[in-house]
């Protein structure tokens, strides 16, 4: 006698464009802000524009040391004009007579009547102080016109931009002493497994078989903090589902997003995928990437809520795809997708997986890409080594000197 017992269909992994989008959709910014100071103000999201209360120069001034100059009053190569004033930069000068010249430095405002300025090394300066100009000076050469970076009255950064050191410069160019910015993201982070030890906490010599340090927890609150996030950093959390439950109840309650790592398999001690969809929903359940298949994205209360594989590298990679542009969509950010840049491989990659890989390189001193060689989701030292990934559609192989798609980590981590 056979037993008929239903086997349970095979779940379709979804793809990462879909997922991306799909978690986008759930990122609603939250809408809170504050008001920083524009020196403490880089790696923030600008949350209302910045405008223009001035013309940035504010006056037409001299970019170079020299003499300002009317250049109608050159008339040949031996034209010699009486220096009657000296202007510096912070001061003004008077109105300039007619074949005369002003000794005048970079920065300092363009007197009256002056049309051109001619630098210091090009003339030629008399015992009794007059100067000589040996080449035909042209109108307004040598002199930043007014307005001529940024005009009275124009947007000079846009709410949803991430400010970087230029931007903040730009914004105390035209007297922003302060900026209002998206407050950060409250993020709960914690770890499952029973197998971590902290490090600290146990001597390497005294690991029990079986163990491993806790590395998650260190790379993942970095990267929360280096995108403004405020951590709570819960530790790590028992493999049972009563605890993981209570721990993720207590994380909901205060907090924007959950972020957990570890125990998002289907194994049985895998205790995530039940705890969330008891005390909520589950809206997202494994991608079709490698590494980083096992991802989850789902509700508690008010709170959203990612579970991240717990192998480092898989953690680390989906992180960066998926992490950071969801927080930095809670920012109000308007810029998510990171760079991808055309490179050259320098390495073979013969093994086509149906899921989209994401290989750790970093470039050379060619400007091809070397592979690290040992591409497993346990191997945190190939994210060390390498300096970016290489986005590897499902189903292609890689031969050396193929053209490939370069994500820089540099334009991962902000």
């Amino acid at each position: 006698m056979t037993t008929n017992s239903a086997v349970p269909p095979r779940q379709t992994l979804k793809p990462l464009d879909d997922a991306l989008a799909e978690l986008l959709a759930h990122a609603v910014p939250l809408n809170r802000t504050e008001t920083v100071l524009t020196l403490d103000a880089d790696g923030h999201v600008l949350a209302q524009d910045v405008v223009a209360a001035l013309s940035v120069p504010a006056h037409d001034n001299s970019s170079m040391d020299g003499y300002a100059v009317r250049s109608a009053d050159w008339q040949s190569a031996q034209a010699v004009l009486q220096v009657n004033q000296r202007i510096a930069a912070g001061s003004s000068g008077n109105p300039l007579a007619a074949r005369s010249a002003a000794r005048i430095f970079t920065g300092a405002p363009i007197p009256e009547g002056a049309d051109a300025v001619v630098m210091q090394e090009e003339c030629t300066i008399s015992p009794d102080g007059s100067v000589s100009i040996a080449t035909q000076p042209t109108a307004g050469q040598w002199i930043r016109k007014r307005g001529e970076d940024v005009t009275l009255g124009r947007t000079v950064l846009s709410k949803g931009e991430l400010l970087a050191p230029e931007s903040i410069g730009l914004a105390a160019s035209i007297g922003s002493d302060k900026l209002c910015v998206a407050a950060p993201v409250r993020v709960a982070l914690f770890s499952t497994g029973d197998e971590l030890v902290m490090p600290g906490d146990v001597a390497p010599a005294d690991m029990k078989p079986g163990a491993i340090y806790n590395s998650n927890r260190f790379f993942l609150r970095a990267l929360l903090q280096r995108l403004g996030c405020t951590v709570t950093d819960m530790g790590i959390v028992p493999d049972k589902l009563e605890a993981t439950k209570a721990a993720l109840a207590e994380a909901s309650a205060s907090h924007d997003l959950v972020l957990t790592s570890g125990g998002v398999s289907v194994g049985e001690e895998d205790h995530i995928k039940p705890a969330v969809q008891e005390l909520g929903q589950l809206d997202l359940w494994q991608i079709a990437i490698k590494p980083g298949k096992p991802f989850a994205y789902g509700k508690i209360g008010t709170a959203h809520f990612i579970g991240l594989p717990g192998n480092p590298v898989s953690s680390f990679v989906t992180f960066l795809l998926l992490v950071r542009p969801f927080i930095r969509r809670l920012q109000g950010a308007t810029a998510l997708a990171p760079d991808s840049i055309a490179a050259c491989a320098r390495f073979d990659w013969p093994r086509a997986d149906n899921r989209r890989e994401f290989l750790r390189v970093k470039r050379n001193p060619d400007g091809g890409l070397d592979l690290f060689s040992n591409q497993s989701s346990g191997v945190l030292t190939s994210a060390v080594w390498a300096d970016g990934l290489v986005d590897n559609p499902a189903g292609k192989t890689i031969a050396h000197g193929d053209i490939v798609q370069f994500i820089p980590f540099s334009s991962l981590m902000c």
